[in-house]
């Protein structure tokens, strides 16, 4: 049995905003297993980034706080298992794991990169602050990785700027930037947004490449649920800051349970059926804060009834390795009861 290396429990982010505070992230929790993929997927707004920047200790303060929950950390120290709440570690030992243990993928690899400096030096900067190595050791560290990442000439791309490469190659970098001191979790937030499709192929390959070979954790954050099928072993499901589905990625997508998850696989276009409007959920996403009470989805939901909109629904077990967040099964459970 693998043992999670990332748990988070009940984790609550909220925001402080002109209308008060907001929680962008409600009591989310879910774990990765050691060399796992997880998806987290759903729609823009529903908390997935919020959820990777907790993680992190990247929310900025103020507006945004963790009010509650924990981030549990396992590791190994000196042949012993050692387990942090990065929740309440200071801000020097987080400074220690963030780039170092736990790793992250920026969603803009433009806006994340430093233009004022070259691809080596912010591969080398990375490594020089967690490990003792001289600027020549680092300088071939750099090399190292960029070919690790598939970049070719990688010697002369060292001493080269963000703007002399292509949004691909910078989306290279930054995988290279974020495996340089090979952590045991990365974190790949919309990895391959806004790449053409032959390079969102080639940077999916390579993670897949990196999680074998390297044992990395990685937690995929994106809305394309053809990567979900590619690349995860299991998905998580949120939806306006709530987990509302969890499970294997052949459960989800085989046989998904909650309305919102059967909406978003209904939604992928079919190759068969060319000539057919594509589905789409009604509604929208709804503002952090403004449903207080009842099922977030429920105004959206085909399938309310009356107590969605006034309670609000708990996890319910379908199988050891599948949960879902929806009345409708609690509903169905008393139906057959009854019969």
């Amino acid at each position: 049995m693998k043992k999670p290396v990332l748990e988070i429990n009940e984790l609550q982010t909220h925001f402080l905003t002109d209308r008060g505070e907001i929680p962008a992230v409600d009591r989310v929790s879910f774990s990765i297993d050691e060399g796992e993929v997880l998806g987290v997927v759903g729609e823009s707004g529903c908390g997935k980034s919020v959820t990777s920047l907790s993680v992190m200790g990247l929310i900025p303060k103020p507006p945004g706080k963790i009010v509650g929950g924990e981030i549990l950390f396992r590791q190994k120290k000196n042949n012993k298992e050692v387990t942090e709440n990065l929740v309440k570690v200071s801000k020097k030992r987080m400074r220690q794991i963030r780039g170092n243990q736990i790793a992250m993928i920026f969603q803009e690899p433009m806006t994340s990169l430093d233009p004022l400096y070259t691809i080596g030096f912010q591969i080398i900067e990375g490594v020089r602050n967690h490990r003792a190595v001289s600027k020549k050791e680092g300088r071939s560290i750099a090399i190292d990785m960029l070919k690790l990442v598939g970049i070719p000439r990688a010697e002369e791309i060292v001493d080269e700027y963000p703007h002399q490469l292509s949004g691909g190659m910078r989306q290279r970098v930054m995988i290279a930037i974020a495996m340089a001191c090979d952590p045991e979790v990365l974190i790949a937030d919309e990895p391959t947004t806004a790449l053409d499709v032959t390079i969102q192929a080639q940077i999916l390959e390579l993670m897949k490449k990196l999680n074998k070979e390297k044992g990395t954790a990685i937690m995929l954050i994106t809305h394309d649920l053809g990567v979900v099928a590619e690349m995860c072993d299991r998905v998580v499901v949120m939806y306006a800051g709530k987990v509302v589905e969890k499970g294997t990625v052949r459960t989800i997508l085989k046989e998904p349970k909650h309305p919102y998850t059967q909406g978003l696989i209904k939604s992928l276009p079919k190759i068969d059926k060319r000539n057919e409007r594509l589905y789409s959920i009604p509604g929208n996403v709804p503002k952090p804060g403004s449903i207080t009470a009842g099922c977030r989805f429920a105004p959206r939901c085909e399938h309310a009834f009356d107590r969605c909109f006034k309670e609000d629904p708990e996890l319910l077990e379908m199988s050891e390795t599948h949960t879902c967040r929806c009345f409708l099964y609690e509903k169905k459970e008393v139906e057959a009861t009854h019969v």
